[in-house]
């Protein structure tokens, strides 16, 4: 382990750490932070096979869902807090009818996994898709096995009846987006004279 990881885990510890003081649903979120958990222990593994770049992208993506689990996703209160850095309120501004923090974790986590993969795009959007699919899968399965209202919580549609559909179709933008800035920058800097030179 490089000095670089142990800062970026140390940094998610100590924001694992803040979501936790007083929450106000335990339960459902302690249900969300399981997942963080087999993501971490995939991360320990993997810790010889990614550098520190990836672990970044892949703690990254993390720490969304950790500020989101805190909240249920539904809650998150970020108009309150763009208008205490801004006096601007983002639901106001784009008339949202529901709160759109799962959507910006979704569209992370495209943009991340594909990060920490570094594989042809194609292959990044396959896994991208699969894994969102996956997830979805387990959010059913959730809605099926607990009580209406707690797979409400855990799920956070907010009424929203094509809302596994959206979430994978925005990690996939993300994935796509990752995919054309990496391709620009490698060939901007193949095209450079400095590689040029070489």
């Amino acid at each position: 382990m490089t000095r670089g990881k142990w800062w970026l885990l140390g940094a998610f510890g100590a924001l694992v750490a803040v979501t936790w003081i007083n929450p106000k649903w335990p339960a459902e979120q302690a249900l969300h932070s399981s997942l963080t958990v087999v993501a971490l222990i995939a991360l320990w593994l993997l810790r010889k096979r990614l550098d520190t770049t990836q672990w970044a992208w892949a703690l990254l993506f993390l720490a969304l869902h950790t500020i989101a689990a805190r909240w249920l996703y539904s809650y998150v209160p970020y108009d309150d807090w763009t208008d205490a850095l801004f006096g601007v309120r983002l639901s106001e501004v784009f008339s949202w009818q529901r709160n759109n923090f799962d959507r910006l974790v979704h569209f992370s986590y495209g943009v991340c996994l594909t990060a920490v993969l570094r594989q042809r795009w194609w292959r990044s959007l396959e896994t991208v898709l699969a894994t969102s699919a996956a997830y979805e899968l387990l959010e059913w399965a959730v809605a099926m096995t607990l009580a209406p209202d707690v797979a409400e919580a855990y799920n956070g549609q907010q009424g929203d009846m094509w809302d596994a559909q959206a979430d994978m179709a925005i990690a996939a933008l993300g994935a796509l987006v990752a995919a054309l800035v990496t391709s620009l920058v490698s060939y901007a800097r193949r095209r450079s004279p400095a590689a040029a030179t070489r």
